[in-house]
């Protein structure tokens, strides 16, 4: 074989190696840009995850507190009504008394 052909066969081996080499670092460099995007993907869905928690704990408590509030004005008017038809009984020191007129 001449020295020229054995010089175009040994370009050739070392550009196939490069080329190689060349191949497994782009894989590499997908596949951690892939596991990176993975990893972003997974923070930001656990993160969506809480906030949704943390707004129907919230939601919950202020439908409670809502609750409460609507429950003690309802009892309010209630205990106003009977107040203005004299049929309170949280008067305990004057209970209603038929056979008395200011009753």
């Amino acid at each position: 074989m001449s020295s020229q052909a054995q010089n175009l066969k040994s370009q050739a081996g070392e550009a196939v190696g490069q080329a190689q080499v060349k191949k497994d670092q782009m894989m590499n460099s997908a596949s951690g840009t892939a596991q990176n995007a993975m990893g972003k993907t997974s923070e930001t869905a656990q993160s969506g995850q809480e906030s949704m928690d943390q707004t129907k704990d919230q939601a919950s408590g202020l439908l409670q507190q809502t609750g409460m509030q609507v429950k003690n004005m309802a009892q309010g008017a209630a205990d106003a009504v009977k107040s203005t038809l004299g049929m309170n009984s949280t008067d305990h020191n004057n209970p209603i008394n038929p056979k008395n007129p200011t009753n």
